[in-house]
């Protein structure tokens, strides 16, 4: 059936030869227009957001339709290449940097809403939706999707499903798995198959579950049903300060110890402050060591019980100042300001190289203490902002890569930073991925038992080791030829 669809879907553009057989095929399956061959579109492809080098793209394709997809898998397999899926290119663990000149599929050109389903709570979107483009669709609905990146302005709701990214108001909501009820996907052998269902439980195993957060090593998503939210009838946002970071780390682990599950709590330290202060004018409070955004939403008598309780909690936590917002104007500048905090730092430096392991919350200061140890070590600007409620921490590594050798003391670092956080009883990412920035860190938290099944459970989808080749599972375990892929030259694609 499938070959049949891609000779359906073969012979209706026809392109001037370009001197490979497969970038010819793929052209026909789709149209000249939207497969990209050129030096430009492969050299943009072969990065993401992450600061990480090595990627090579081969051709770029902008498939429309299922179909489509599953033309291009299929001519990929029939060509022995590699296929890695594509969203935005936000992703900050080097995920989406194509490795072996693989065909790039980007889904960008998928980008409907397909369907909105009140009466159940749920949305049919195609995966190159934006996930703010979601929200602004629902709102007049009175609903919005839960999961809120703070690059939701710009990356997809399938690079959200490929890393199950979270955000600040996953705390009391959940990361994307929670907000995933099924998912069309084309598998590797290039068949599209439903993933999950409506039901509250589906009947067998839970693939569903296990493709999000695969990193697009498992197929390629082209249909999601996601859970939307209904929008609670009232919000309270308050801003604490404090002199030391650690009292409002502390705030945090007693604010959830009393019982209280806010929406979202937010930390940012002094440095990342001064500069979302003066990027935006939020009304943060430059002088303070930390500022804590907590939020609470539900019933009107309900969230002021919960505020006034957290506020109490803050002050017996020594906070200098505590404000509730005023207005919903005020709450969302508060919120603009934390959202915007990673563009902020351009003020700074051009660069900047953007954590994201979890630590247990009771380990939060502690942690926190060796990240600051460790930015005086590599002298690197290191600035803190983290969804503090999860313990998942975003140490913010500012620089300019320019500088002669400034990369090596970034990466040491870093390294570093997971390091303490493993020691501290902590896991390699909450919401970035794996991808290749922690890939060599996998051992560290993973027997080698694990990573066997972990790879054993990849080739049950793809077992040819073709889709998104070289990430998550490191050297020695993965079915991928990861050196292989990262010593494959440029020029192979002339």
């Amino acid at each position: 059936m499938v070959l049949s669809k891609l000779r359906e879907l073969a012979g209706g553009s026809k392109d001037e030869s370009s001197g490979d057989p497969f970038v010819d095929a793929l052209r026909n399956a789709l149209s000249a227009d939207r497969v990209k061959y050129d030096g430009a579109h492969r050299s943009l492809h072969s990065h993401d957001a992450s600061v990480f080098d090595g990627g090579n793209s081969g051709p770029v394709v902008y498939p429309e339709t299922t179909a489509e997809v599953q033309a291009v898998v299929c001519l990929a397999n029939e060509h022995q290449r590699n296929v890695v899926p594509r969203g935005a290119g936000t992703g900050l663990a080097g995920g989406a940097i194509p490795l072996g000149v693989p065909v790039v599929v980007a889904v960008t050109k998928m980008n409907a809403i397909l369907e909105v389903d009140e009466a159940n709570s749920i949305a049919w979107v195609e995966p190159g939706v934006i996930n703010l483009d979601l929200t602004r669709h629902l709102a007049p609905l009175g609903y919005h999707f839960a999961p809120d990146p703070s690059s939701q302005q710009v990356c997809t709701v399938g690079g959200n499903v490929a890393n199950n990214s979270g955000g600040p108001h996953c705390l009391a909501y959940g990361v994307t798995n929670a907000h995933v009820m099924a998912m069309e996907i084309v598998l590797p052998s290039g068949d599209a198959v439903m993933l999950g269902g409506l039901d509250a439980e589906p009947q067998g195993f839970d693939l569903r579950g296990v493709f999000v957060g695969s990193e697009g090593t498992l197929g390629i998503v082209t249909k999601i049903a996601v859970r939307i939210t209904k929008n609670r009838p009232a919000v309270r946002t308050l801003l604490m300060a404090f002199d030391d970071v650690r009292d409002a780390a502390n705030t945090v682990s007693d604010v959830i110890a009393d019982g209280i599950v806010p929406a979202a709590m937010e930390v940012m330290d002094k440095a990342i402050t001064a500069a979302v202060e003066n990027y935006v004018g939020a009304g943060y409070p430059t002088d303070a060591a930390a500022v804590l955004l907590a939020e609470v939403d539900g019933l009107d008598s309900g969230v002021d019980i919960d505020a006034d309780r957290i506020a109490e909690i803050g002050r017996a936590n020594n906070a200098t100042d505590v404000r509730l917002a005023g207005s919903d104007e005020e709450r969302m500048l508060l919120w603009k300001g934390r959202k915007t905090a990673f563009g902020a730092v351009a003020q700074i430096a051009p660069d900047y190289y953007l954590h994201d392991t979890v630590v247990p919350r009771s380990a939060l200061a502690d942690v926190l203490d060796q990240i600051y140890a460790i930015s005086d070590k590599y002298e690197l600007l290191i600035m803190n902002v983290f969804h503090a409620g999860d313990g998942n921490l975003h140490p913010l590594i500012v620089f300019d890569g320019r500088d002669e050798g400034v990369l090596d003391r970034v990466h040491a670092a870093g390294g570093e930073i997971i390091t303490a956080s493993l020691d501290a009883g902590g896991v390699l990412s909450g919401e970035h991925g794996i991808g290749v920035e922690k890939q060599k860190y996998m051992d560290r938290m993973f027997t080698d038992d694990d990573l066997d099944h972990q790879n054993r459970l990849r080739q049950a989808f793809d077992p040819g080791c073709r889709t998104n080749p070289g990430k998550v599972i490191p050297s020695g375990h993965s079915c991928a030829d990861i050196q292989s892929l990262r010593s494959v030259p440029k020029e192979v694609w002339g």
